[in-house]
């Protein structure tokens, strides 16, 4: 049986994809693992670089762009997971699984460790390590509490900036904790979110309404709803250049505002009073119409139907 079952989801980024690919393979410890890559539909010959340099990932390479939801549900399948309990003569699925980007790099014993740290807290159904920019920065989204409505409201209107010490407006990325304290939270982030294998048989696959954004949020409150734990464990520190795929479409902006009003209204919008949720999906709406005006003046080139 795999202890670890990694899917990466890549979309043009041949070049951080290799490197990504290096440090996974370079990974020391006492475990076994492997490895999927999930190509969306790339042009720079991300797909053809896997399949002549690292023979030992299975490669799935899709025509199109799915998604990055959908693209790590077909990972998740290929590892033996299909969203409802196993049959009893189904190959036995990894004990965890990685998601992780391809613009990531981890140390060579960031796997070891982590998987340490999930099998010594058995409570956790998922964790995440510190993430760091490029130029040493920590990548605050590894450390996320749920939008809800407040926190969203904080953030929007940039209190959670200005007072990112506050237990009260720090919530949104829970500036206000130690980033060298390992903490219980309500989400990391997709760029490396490692789930046990049991969490993702009770809280199913990800949610493909989603295309780019919002979908780690929400499959961290499912296994969260399903009664597990998700922790921040920084003793293990993962490079992430961040958003190296979708920096290259303008869509992307727009994406993200679409996630957040399907996140909402999932999850926060029965039990919003009518005045607030008025506000809420105003908002939104609004934002959502702006980028769909930006991208309609931007011409051909900001109507591409890729996302990354």
């Amino acid at each position: 049986m795999l202890d670890l079952g990694i899917v990466i989801v890549s979309y043009n980024t041949c070049a951080l994809l290799r490197a990504c690919l290096r440090s996974v393979f370079a990974s020391q410890g006492g475990f076994c693992f492997a490895v999927c890559v999930v190509d969306n539909g790339s042009s720079d010959g991300s797909a053809e670089m896997v399949a002549t340099e690292f023979p030992e990932a299975r490669l799935i390479a899709n025509e199109r762009n799915l998604g990055y939801p959908a693209a790590n549900n077909q990972g998740l399948r290929a590892f033996g997971f299909t969203g409802s309990p196993p049959r009893p003569s189904a190959p036995a699925a990894p004990r965890f699984v990685l998601l992780l980007n391809s613009d990531t790099e981890v140390p060579p014993d960031g796997l070891a460790n982590m998987l340490s740290f999930m099998d010594e807290c058995e409570e956790a159904g998922a964790a995440g390590p510190k993430l760091v920019r490029p130029d040493g920065s920590l990548d605050l989204a590894c450390r996320r509490s749920f939008p809800t409505p407040e926190v969203s409201f904080y953030r929007m209107v940039g209190l959670s900036r200005i007072f990112p010490s506050s237990r009260r407006f720090g919530r949104y990325n829970l500036t206000y904790r130690d980033p060298d304290e390992v903490t219980e939270l309500d989400s990391v982030v997709g760029a490396f979110m490692l789930v046990r294998r049991e969490a993702i048989r009770e809280a199913g696959l990800m949610d493909e309404s989603f295309f780019l954004y919002g979908e780690d949020l929400d499959w961290a409150y499912r296994i969260k709803q399903a009664g597990w734990k998700i922790f921040y464990n920084p003793a293990v520190t993962v490079h992430h250049v961040k958003r190296a795929s979708a920096q290259q479409n303008p869509r992307a902006r727009l994406e993200f505002y679409r996630a957040m009003r399907i996140f909402y209204h999932k999850h926060f919008a029965e039990q919003t009073p009518w005045y607030v949720h008025g506000l809420i999906v105003g908002t939104l709406s609004a934002r959502l119409g702006l980028e769909q005006l930006r991208i309609a003046l931007a011409g051909p080139e900001g109507r591409q139907e890729n996302a990354g």
